[in-house]
């Protein structure tokens, strides 16, 4: 286990060479560092904004520009992108989460992008991204702290309940 801030964007090739050690380079990367701030729009800073898309967007991609040589050297790997436990927020707006949103859309896009570029024969790297919608993580205990508002976002969904682990397992 290495504990690291991804969102110190020029130190991830130290995290790439502290994570090849034990077992040489890695050849799947996971993307699920995430933040929302949770704010309205006339309360976010500049300093939240740019925070948030560094975190959920930029340290994604940079992580995986500092793994693919070597994966593309191994003949292949592959990532998984996080685009949004909560509700999906990558396709669906909500006004209290725009740096967010736009984070999540934006890793929808650049899991298209990181396709296109990698998965083509002889590099063998995919890449996809996962939109679980509402589940209990870290990021959204406090939200089940009000049941009307799991109950609200539950409705909103196809199955009519929030998500469970097992939902996504083997994912």
């Amino acid at each position: 286990c290495i504990a690291f801030d991804v969102s110190e964007l020029k130190a991830l090739p130290e995290l790439v060479q502290k994570a090849s050690q034990p077992f040489g380079a890695p050849d799947i990367l996971v993307n699920a560092a995430g933040l929302n701030p949770r704010k309205p729009w006339n309360e976010l800073t500049p300093e939240i904004w740019e925070y948030t898309l560094r975190l959920n967007l930029s340290a994604p991609f940079f992580l995986a520009q500092a793994l693919v040589p070597e994966m593309m050297r191994q003949g292949g790997g592959g990532m998984v992108k996080n685009r949004s436990r909560n509700m999906v927020q990558s396709s669906r707006a909500f006004p209290n989460g725009l740096p967010y949103g736009a984070s999540k859309g934006g890793i929808a896009q650049l899991t298209r992008g990181m396709a296109e570029a990698w998965s083509r024969p002889g590099a063998g790297i995919t890449a996809n991204a996962i939109a679980p919608g509402f589940f209990k993580t870290q990021l959204t205990a406090p939200l089940f702290d009000k049941p009307e508002v799991v109950e609200a976002l539950a409705r909103q969904t196809t199955m009519k309940r929030v998500g469970f682990a097992e939902d996504i397992q083997g994912l």
